[in-house]
């Protein structure tokens, strides 16, 4: 079950300015034990939610590395997203309606002092593993330079401590389809929605990768009508469009662009010397978006970290498909 804390105080952005007031979704599973040393916090991606083990298969299970009998797991929604969190599409408390393209500019250190309020309202202090994956990585990584003392450990999956101009050119891209959108703009909820289909359809394109689409997406007939690839790209953007909004997804990759752990802090290898926390970095041999290459390259700014790589065809979306490596990674580094 889905929970809300309010926080009815002024939330100052980075940018300086502010949100009147700011709504947290979150989720928890297991129990917090008498120690309060057992608690997982997990940083979601770009279009998931606060109910990791809806999006994330096979973790939130008896055994898995998210073992609700043994952790007190908990994500927490981020800014923006329309899934319980203060997002375009609520209420602005000054004009008395959503907010549409007007809500304020936002960057992942405000997605962290989200996260740093709502731990203190729940009493949460030292945490055992911070857990992120692609742009959840960027809000561990930020949080972990921000308060390296509370956390024990550290896991990056498929990320870095900076958004390169490789990820950038990936999200303005799919921005330009938004805003090719003629409706886009329109004060209303499903503004954008053909602009948005394209946009995920070509942010797929970077999730999968050629060894996923080839291994996943040939056509098993002659000349078929339509190709299986050209059904599959229709789809998803589709069933992105039926779950999410265009205002919101713009919003979220504006965030995921300003994401630079080094900014104000002497650069990223001066930030990533502040973690203390032990640090596993996980990378997928296929993928695209954040390369094995540019993992190691993070494990190697981060004191002490282990690099691991997980075998997979499904380039970047191999964290949420390759459930039995990821286990046998995490379990062992969790229970150390």
């Amino acid at each position: 079950m889905t929970l809300f804390y309010d926080h009815d105080s002024e939330f100052t952005l980075e940018s300086g300015e502010t949100l009147p007031s700011l709504r947290i979704a979150y989720n928890t599973y297991g129990s917090l034990n008498e120690r309060r040393d057992n608690v997982v916090w997990v940083c979601h991606a770009l279009t998931a939610n606060s109910d990791v083990a809806d999006w994330w298969p096979h973790t939130v299970e008896k055994g898995k590395f998210l073992d609700p009998d043994k952790w007190f797991v908990i994500c927490a929604n981020i800014i923006g997203s329309p899934y319980g969190t203060t997002a375009p599409l609520h209420e602005n408390p000054a004009t008395g309606e959503p907010y549409y393209g007007n809500f304020p500019r936002y960057t992942i250190r405000d997605v962290v002092s989200a996260h740093r309020i709502l731990a203190d309202r729940l009493g949460i202090g030292m945490i055992h593993t911070l857990v992120g994956c692609s742009v959840g990585g960027f809000q561990a990584v930020e949080w972990a330079v921000t308060e390296p003392e509370r956390f024990e450990r550290l896991s990056l999956m498929a990320t870095d401590a900076v958004a390169t101009p490789w990820t950038i050119a990936i999200d303005e891209t799919q921005r330009m389809c938004i805003e090719a959108d003629s409706t886009f703009g329109e004060r209303r909820a499903d503004a954008g929605a053909a602009g948005l289909a394209a946009a995920r359809a070509i942010g797929l394109l970077s999730y999968r990768g050629p060894s996923g689409y080839n291994l996943t997406q040939r056509d098993n007939e002659e000349y078929p009508a339509p190709r299986r690839a050209v059904s599959y790209q229709r789809y998803q953007g589709e069933k992105l469009v039926r779950r999410f909004d265009a205002y919101s997804y713009h919003a979220i990759l504006d965030a995921f662009d300003s994401h630079d752990v080094g900014r104000g802090r002497g650069g990223v290898a001066a930030a990533l010397s502040a973690v203390k926390a032990k640090t596993l970095v996980i990378g997928l041999t296929t993928d695209i978006v954040f390369p094995p290459d540019d993992m190691k390259a993070l494990a190697g700014k981060i004191d002490g970290a282990v690099y691991a790589e997980i075998q997979s065809p499904f380039g970047h979306d191999g964290f949420l498909v390759e459930h039995d490596q990821l286990n046998a990674l995490m379990r062992p580094f969790m229970e150390s």
